[in-house]
């Protein structure tokens, strides 16, 4: 009877189990059941991969505080529409689970939800969707619980972030429609209150509508409960106030940040405080109490992870006082702190750079502005300005390093030979106290390296090394790391198993003992007086003898014929010097001019021009220059520069300019310059010849010269062949590197003469030949028979419509040519006919070629070649 009833019993919990965990039966006991395990089981696993995936987008994605910063923080990929499932495993749990919970325990029983925890499992699910940016499945989430649960306690976080969703699929109007009907309820709590107004603040952000942004966020920020938004809040309207110009008011938000102190992230406070530095007042703000604020910052040991912002504002400080050592040294050391922003890194090393420049210390400059784009992102102006200027910069090295050089030079030169020997003499002992320096510092550290070795070894790994006792390093400056123990296993701790430890040993018993002969009673006075004094005679007779070496051998750079046979031999070469060097001065005094107006550093390269005697085709751009320069920094000088232009220099275009003369009268540059590109056209490469030199001389100075030496180039090419176009290209692109001409001529040197000079003659068959009657001098009278002769036959045996054509070869040659013939039989029978035939008889030589091989002649103009006696 006990068996039946237990049996019953086990039927009747097992029934009732069955009950409770069904879909379909709306009892107290199933709602309750599944609700439960919804929440405690499924939606608690999945809210924990949830909030891991928020802490990795927070730990993955770091602000940038040097831009306004974003309202909602949160990860962007630009090609998330392209992506079909979720990246990111913890959201792809979450949305599991949450997707599990809908599934297995909703009780859609009579058209409603019974159980009370789907809406949050759709919540969840539109959230995880939301955050591994998947918006449209994310707001297909929230807008089911809008539609399906209107009474769920989640309506308006629902609705808060199907709006959040509509801003990143770039709805903002609708965003801006559903909130302002949202704040409308009256039943809002403070924080959903709070989120409602930041979204509409990011909304009117978005549509560039600030002022409505900031009453926004303002309202926000006084409702938020939690701390880590309300300080973000802050901070961010700080930055938009500061941004307006408001400092009084920016400076209330950032103090509101620094109030929180330890309520949020330290990151907001820290900031706020760089913030506040950016806009100190310079000149009437107060020094000691700045430095006081900053000093106390420093000392906190909690703002460590921060030194690299706070050094960093330091040496902006500094720098704006004009105290450029102090302004250095904590930019370096904001720099050793290896910061994790990328921007703050750019910024220091651009600054550094800066204050190299203003040092004319270029060559430094240059490496700190390389550093700076390193860090930089490349699709920001300001890259693109730093990348200009570092291009400049180049130009300036260049050309102050050949300026620097060649004074030096002609310095040299013009020196009298004993004045010049003394001049080497105090050179080269300048150069040895510098070798010996660096001999010395090389040895202490060698000495200092063995010292290292010989204790690591001795004492068995890295305990026996205490980097304390190589001064206090913070991770990253200097830092000492002892090898791991690893590193040291294998070797033995022996004493004199080790090589380092045994010399060491051996030269500290000499210093304490002497030099002692091995035997007994070595300790006593008298051994060791005799050991001395045989060491003595030792040392001195090796002494002796490395002296007798040293002064056999002669370093070649420590004698004064090292450097007299380096000097120019002749008058011709100095000159050459000379023309280099004004060059190079000319073109820094436009560099600094134009490029980066540096007046001051401009007219002084340019008023040392005028000093050096340059040659006439620079002194009137020159002086032209420094008119321009002085109306801005010496009007009374600029005035002076004037008047000599025009009294010295009436006729020039220069004086007209000065002398306000009609600017009908004066020739348009680029009017001019297409008169003289339609002559090349026309091939009177004579003429262009005859005159580029004096346009180029005209008009010196002026950014269409660049044109003149491209189009002289040309011409070169075309009368001199493919030599004299290689130098007028690389001409053009040495002197004029920032110009479009100058960029176009490197692109050919690079990209079509290479192949051009390979260009060989070729005996392969071709279907176009030529007949060449070559004409020397131009001579007229046998260009018109020729011409007449084969008009002749045109007109009666041009069976095969040939052409022909007048070509120029170089400056006295030319071509009569005949185009059109497809086999080298039928163009030597024409030539042959047109030689012996009575009604034509041209018997000036014919020259037989094929089209490919009349290329190769033209563009390297070397006929002679082509012509001469092949060997057998």
């Amino acid at each position: 009877m006990k068996n039946n009833t237990l049996k019953y019993s086990l039927f009747l919990v097992f029934l009732f189990l069955l009950i409770a965990c069904s879909t379909k039966k709306n009892t107290f006991l199933a709602r309750n059941s599944h609700a439960l395990s919804t929440k405690y089981n499924i939606l608690y696993n999945g809210g924990i991969g949830l909030d891991k995936g928020l802490k990795s987008i927070q730990a993955n994605n770091q602000d940038n505080f040097w831009e306004t910063l974003p309202i909602e923080k949160m990860q962007i990929d630009e090609n998330f529409s392209e992506v079909d499932k979720a990246k990111n495993p913890d959201f792809e749990k979450a949305e599991t689970k949450a997707t599990k919970a809908i599934q297995k325990h909703s009780m859609n029983i009579g058209g409603r939800e019974r159980n009370s925890q789907i809406d949050e499992a759709y919540l969840m699910l539109g959230k995880a969707r939301y955050y591994d940016q998947r918006f449209i499945p994310a707001l297909e989430a929230f807008n089911y619980i809008l539609y399906k649960y209107p009474n769920s306690s989640n309506i308006y976080t629902a609705k808060i972030w199907r709006e959040k969703t509509n801003m990143r699929l770039g709805n903002d109007a609708i965003a801006l429609k559903n909130i302002k009907l949202l704040l409308k309820k009256t039943d809002l709590n403070k924080q959903t209150f709070s989120d409602a107004n930041a979204l509409l603040a990011e909304a009117f952000l978005n549509l560039e509508e600030k002022d409505s942004a900031v009453s926004r966020l303002r309202i926000a920020e006084q409702f938020s409960r939690i701390n880590e938004d309300k300080a973000r809040y802050r901070f961010i309207l700080g930055q938009m106030y500061q941004e307006a110009g408001k400092k009084d008011s920016a400076s209330y938000f950032y103090d509101g940040v620094i109030d929180m102190n330890r309520k949020a992230d330290r990151k907001y406070m820290m900031h706020a405080y760089a913030k506040k530095a950016q806009m100190f007042d310079y000149e009437n703000g107060d020094k000691k109490l700045f430095l006081k604020m900053y000093n106390k910052l420093v000392a906190d040991r909690e703002n460590r992870p921060y030194y690299d912002v706070l050094f960093y504002e330091m040496g902006v400080f500094y720098d704006n006082y004009k105290v450029q050592d102090s302004a250095l040294m904590f930019y370096n050391e904001s720099l050793g702190r290896k910061s994790k922003d990328p921007y703050l890194v750019a910024s220091a090393y651009r600054n550094i750079g800066n204050m190299y420049f203003k040092d004319t210390d270029y060559s430094m400059a240059a490496k700190y502005y390389d550093s700076t784009l390193v860090k930089l992102d490349p699709k920001t102006r300001e890259f693109a300005f730093i990348q200009k200027n570092r291009k400049n910069l180049h130009n300036v090295i260049k050309y102050e390093g050949i300026a620097k050089r060649n004074d030096s030079i002609i310095k040299v030169y013009g020196l009298p030979a004993p004045d010049r020997k003394l001049y080497f003499e105090s050179y080269i002992a300048e150069l040895k106290k510098k070798d010996e320096a660096k001999r010395i510092l090389e040895e202490k550290e060698k000495e200092r390296l063995a010292i290292i070795d010989r204790n690591t070894n001795a004492n068995n790994g890295p305990t026996a090394i205490n980097p304390n006792s190589l001064g206090k390093s913070d991770p990253g400056i200097g830092a000492f790391n002892p090898p791991s123990g690893n590193e040291t296993a294998s070797t033995s701790t022996f004493y004199f198993y080790n090589p380092t430890t045994v010399a060491y040993g051996k030269l500290q018993f000499k210093k304490m003992w002497g030099n002692r002969t091995v035997g007994g009673n070595w300790r006593l006075a008298s051994i060791k007086s005799a050991n001395n004094a045989a060491m003595n005679d030792t040392i001195n007779n090796d002494q002796d003898l490395a002296n007798a070496l040293k002064d056999s051998v002669v370093v070649e750079k420590y004698t004064t014929d090292f450097y007299e046979k380096q000097l120019p031999k002749t008058q011709l070469a100095i000159d050459s010097i000379g023309v280099e060097r004004n060059f190079a001065y000319y073109q820094l005094g436009l560099i600094y001019k134009e490029k980066f107006k540096e007046y001051n550093l401009a007219s002084a390269k340019l008023e040392q021009l005028l000093r050096n005697n340059p040659e006439e085709k620079l002194i009137l751009p020159t002086m032209y220059n420094l008119y321009k320069i002085y109306q801005i920094t010496n009007p009374a000088k600029a005035e002076s520069v004037k008047f000599d232009i025009t009294t010295k220099y009436p006729n020039s275009r220069y004086a007209q300019i000065l002398n306000n003369t009609n600017a009908d009268d004066l020739t348009s540059p680029d009017k001019e310059y297409k008169k003289w590109y339609k002559l090349f056209q026309e091939e009177q490469f004579d003429t262009v010849l005859d005159n580029i030199d004096n346009l180029i001389n005209q008009y010196a100075g002026d950014e269409i010269v660049s044109k003149y030496e491209l189009l002289k180039a040309n011409t070169l090419g075309k009368v001199y062949g493919l030599a004299a176009y290689k130098k007028g290209l690389e001409t053009v692109a040495d002197d004029y590197p920032n110009s479009d001409e100058g960029k176009n001529a490197r692109e050919i040197l690079e990209k079509q003469i290479p192949g051009l000079e390979k260009l060989d003659f070729t005996s392969v068959d071709t279907k176009s030949w030529k007949i060449l009657y070559l004409i020397p001098n131009n001579d007229t009278k046998t260009i018109k028979k020729i011409e007449e002769a084969i008009r002749v036959f045109f007109l009666v045996e041009n069976f095969e419509r040939l052409t022909t054509s007048f070509d120029k070869y170089n400056k006295t040659e030319s071509f009569i040519v005949i185009h059109g013939i497809k086999s080298e039989a039928y163009a030597r029978d024409v030539a042959g006919i047109l030689r012996e035939d009575k009604k034509y008889i041209i018997t000036h030589p014919a020259i037989i070629m094929s089209n490919e091989n009349y290329k190769v002649i033209q563009i390297k103009k070397n006929l002679e070649a082509y012509l001469a006696p092949k060997n057998p």
